[in-house]
Formats: structure tokens, C-alpha cells, sequence
């Protein structure tokens, strides 16, 4: 009896233990997952855009791009490409979990500066650093569109919707085309801000060519153009395209 006993009250301690560990651990976990801000993180890396096209950064934003044919941008969703030959409206909002303190959020937003998220310029891009193929990238990267005049809110609460007419285009856009027999193709979205938080209206250079940004060197491309403009990303998001033959 007393045998039983003992082997009860360990199973009982044991079973114990174990819940607590689970108390202790999936709240940190769960808190990752639910984040906004670390899941577009995670897919940018798991998609190597961190660091093929760009160096690792934690998004102040969360945008989103949708096309008139109802398609959008998802972290890595595949579309079709006749569905995104229009012009995308692009929509930015602060992530809720980096806008417990506006000041802070202000500071992450546009970098050392620390200006308001008000007073600032953004700029958006778009390139693929997949051309012609993720196999043979030769003539990666391939810039789709540079605009600036991104204006966004400093509420936390309020989205700003961006239609691509309305910027100031520096590249106009050209939608997806990937060749055939190419494979999936990334068409990578990048919200920049100011690096140095200023309110100044921004005077970036146009790249000499689509290719290579006018780097003319392979595999080059947003990050140098934004490096040389004095420009750091605040915001992402990506989708795949491939051509019908393959």
C-alpha cells in the first residue's frame, strides 16, 4: 500500500514539473510567433532576402501591397502574373507591438534621427534579385520601381494608404515578367526612411540602368542605391511570380 503510495506522489511531482516547464517556456515562444514584426523578420530571412538583397533589419512598419485584380503581397505568397501588371496600392501601418511608446516607435521609424514619423519622406521600392533566374541571377538585381513622397502617419491607429500615381516616381514601375523556364522569381517590396531623420525634402539619384540597379556588378543592387542615398529600410514585405512556361 504504502509502495503505491510513493509511486502516486511521484508521478503526481513529475507530472508537476513538467507543466511548470511548459508555463515558463511557451509564453516566450507564442510571444514570437504572434509578433507581426519578427514573423515578417523570420520569412525575410527564410526566403534569403536577409542577406542576398538586404541586411537584416526589425521592420517599424508592416506594408502591404494589393493589385486592382485583388492579389496581394504575403510574405512569400505566389502570384500570378498576369494578376499584377497594374499599379499595387501599397498600405503602411506601424506594428501595435512598437507603438507602446510613440517616441520610441519615432526613433526605430527613422533612425538615428529620431525625428516624427509625421515630418518624414519614406521611400518605396521594388526588385528582383532573381533575374533572369534564381540559378543564373546575372542580371540581379533587377530594379521594378523607386518612388518617394511615402507620407505616414505618426498615429498609431491610422494606415496610410499609398497610391503609386500620386509619388514621385524616380523609376516608374514596371510590373513582373519573369522569362520563361526561369523558375519562381522574388519580387521583394522595401520601405525606406531617411537613415539620418530628416525632414528635408530627399534628392535621390535615378539608377542608370534597370539592371544591376546601374551598378553593373551581379547581385547588386536596393541596398547599395539606398546605402549611396543615405537611406535604411523600415518596412518589407515579398511575393513569388513565375512564368506559365517552365
Amino acid at each position: 500500500m504504502w509502495i503505491r503510495l510513493l509511486l502516486l506522489a511521484t508521478l503526481v511531482v513529475a507530472t508537476d514539473r513538467r507543466e511548470i516547464d511548459q508555463v515558463v517556456i511557451l509564453p516566450s515562444n507564442s510571444h514570437l510567433r504572434d509578433s507581426d514584426v519578427y514573423k515578417v523578420q523570420h520569412e525575410l530571412k527564410k526566403a534569403e532576402i536577409f542577406p542576398t538583397v538586404i541586411d537584416k533589419f526589425l521592420p517599424s512598419f508592416l506594408l502591404t501591397a494589393e493589385w486592382p485584380s485583388g492579389e496581394r503581397a504575403d510574405l512569400g505568397n505566389t502570384v500570378k502574373v498576369y494578376d499584377v501588371q497594374d499599379e499595387p496600392t501599397i498600405t503602411v501601418r506601424r506594428d501595435p507591438s512598437s507603438s507602446a511608446s510613440s517616441s520610441s516607435s519615432s526613433s526605430e521609424a527613422v533612425g538615428s534621427g529620431g525625428k516624427s514619423a509625421a515630418n518624414v519622406t519614406y521611400t518605396i521600392t521594388i526588385t528582383d534579385p532573381d533575374a533572369p533566374s534564381r540559378d543564373n541571377p546575372e542580371w540581379s538585381e533587377f530594379c521594378h520601381f523607386i518612388a518617394t513622397g511615402v507620407d505616414v502617419s505618426s498615429s498609431g491607429t491610422s494606415d496610410a494608404v499609398v497610391k503609386l500615381a500620386g509619388l514621385q516616381d524616380i523609376m516608374p514601375y514596371k510590373p513582373p515578367g519573369p522569362p520563361p523556364k526561369t523558375g519562381k522569381h522574388r519580387y521583394v517590396f522595401l520601405l525606406f526612411a531617411p537613415a539620418n531623420g530628416t525632414t528635408d525634402p530627399l534628392h535621390l539619384t535615378k539608377p542608370e540602368d534597370r539592371k544591376h540597379w546601374g551598378t553593373g556588378e551581379e547581385r547588386h543592387g536596393v541596398r547599395d542605391w539606398a546605402k549611396d542615398n543615405g537611406l535604411e529600410p523600415v518596412a518589407a514585405n515579398f511575393i513569388y511570380a513565375q512564368n506559365e512556361e517552365q
